[in-house]
């Protein structure tokens, strides 16, 4: 999936490195993800203690809101440094319905043009 700029605020690239700075190299999640209880132990670059995968932290938005201009919001208290088992664990739902709406979309397109498939 691509990096689509307009779901996230114009300085993006600093509030992300502020937040992954903040966690001090170590996912901040707290069991929100559902995949665990407490706080997660993977730290960025070290192998999972789950998985056993390298650890690279992300920013995950813990919110849905959205700021005036329609982006996602950029807030401190509304995003967290997360591992990607938590991050993806955390966006499943988003996930799962944007894998059904473009299911949906291809399958419209091949109604209307048998010749897409």
């Amino acid at each position: 999936m691509a990096f689509d700029r307009t779901q996230y605020p114009p300085d993006w690239v600093r509030v992300s490195r502020e937040i992954r700075a903040r966690s001090g190299g170590r996912c901040e999640c707290r069991g929100v993800c559902g995949a665990h209880e407490g706080r997660c132990p993977a730290r960025h670059g070290e192998k999972h203690p789950t998985t056993g995968s390298r650890v690279v932290l992300t920013v995950a938005h813990l919110c849905r809101c959205r700021d005036r201009n329609h982006r996602k919001c950029g807030y401190p208290t509304h995003l967290a440094a997360m591992c990607q088992r938590c991050h993806l664990s955390f966006d499943r739902a988003d996930h799962i319905a944007k894998a059904r709406a473009n299911r949906h979309a291809a399958r419209a397109v091949s109604d209307l043009f048998p010749d897409a498939r």
